[in-house]
């Protein structure tokens, strides 16, 4: 595992506190989209679909601290859109690393390499580089040549440059293992920190609805992908979602774990499903029947396995028993 120590033990403290004050349900990563806008048009993402006057909306660096301290989760990925598009992406960025919070900042990396002298190298600060693939696959996923050329040169750039970078992968219908173990080769040659990866959902206005993954289908794909894992690959993720992944782990899902905030609010019940929006955080938690959502619950939720609902399950598991917590520890040193 690439998960940083330090980040490791914050997240397990105060996971222990949460417990400790009796709370059954608290944030891990907030997910935060300071606009829709975005320089690529994915056949798999639905953000971009929004109307233009949503499209031109953008939060301001205070109402995205204000969220975050609302929050509290040690943890905040910035999505989008894309986020190096805001005016003022740097001076939130600095924002929420004065707070110790770990940023992840999501970004197809068009923009990153002119960017990088906009941001100061942090143990708290990680780009996460959006990479679906080798060149043929990731180029024909985000629907426009040479991208993954520049998205490659951009992260040598940012390591080179003293930041920490990590890649992140949407797995679709199409993608066999064989070609993920390639595609695992190569970001190794990088030297990046971590690799992200996770299925696809079926976003309600993505325009490619046709290659999603099922359950089954993931399950069967990611136990060959990550048979006999090499040393040289380094995931950003708890061993216990790479598990659940493969079918060797059965988890709910847990929601409210990664909530997001964007210019339309808190969306309930989470980054994926839009069911309507709650003006502050603990309106949020408070009034979304979480009962409701989750595999067997929603039939939305059936084939869903997104990070964003199961990676908290897992954290949260790995801190169940000393046996897991022994587990998850030696893969982090690893």
């Amino acid at each position: 595992m690439s998960i940083p120590l330090r980040q490791a033990v914050r997240v397990g403290a105060y996971i222990v506190r949460q417990r400790l004050r009796g709370r059954k349900r608290f944030p891990l990563v907030l997910m935060l989209e300071p606009l829709f806008r975005c320089n690529l048009a994915c056949a798999g993402c639905g953000k971009i679909q929004h109307p233009p006057a949503i499209l031109r909306q953008q939060l301001s660096p205070e109402e995205c601290f204000r969220a975050a301290e609302e929050c509290g989760a040690p943890v905040v990925s910035i999505a989008g859109g894309e986020p190096l598009l805001h005016p003022q992406i740097d001076a939130i960025v600095a924002g929420l690393v004065a707070r110790k919070k770990f940023v992840y900042l999501c970004t197809n990396a068009l923009l990153l390499e002119k960017a990088l002298p906009k941001f100061t190298p942090s143990p708290y600060l990680t780009f996460s580089v959006h990479l679906d693939g080798l060149r043929e696959r990731h180029d024909q996923l985000v629907c426009r040549q040479g991208v993954f050329d520049i998205a490659v040169r951009a992260i040598k750039a940012a390591k080179a440059a003293g930041f920490r970078v990590t890649t992140n992968t949407t797995v679709f219908d199409g993608d066999s293992p064989q070609e993920l173990r390639r595609f695992f080769d190569f970001v190794a040659t990088l030297g990046v920190d971590g690799m992200m990866v996770s299925p696809g959902y079926s976003y309600e206005k993505a325009p490619d609805q046709e290659h999603f993954l099922a359950r089954e289908q993931t399950q069967a794909l990611f136990r060959q992908a990550l048979a006999n894992p090499k040393k040289a690959w380094k995931f950003n993720h708890s061993p216990f979602f790479l598990e659940f992944l493969q079918g060797r782990r059965h988890y709910p899902c847990t929601p409210w774990g990664n909530p997001n905030f964007s210019v339309l609010g808190w969306q309930r019940p989470c980054y994926l499903l839009a069911d309507g929006y709650a003006k502050s955080f603990e309106e949020l938690m408070r009034d979304t029947p979480w009962e409701r959502y989750g595999t067997g619950r929603d039939p939305r939720c059936a084939n869903c396995m997104v990070h964003c609902g199961y990676e908290p399950t897992a954290v949260v598991d790995s801190l169940s028993s000393p046996a897991k917590m022994l587990k998850a520890a030696l893969a982090a040193l690893r």
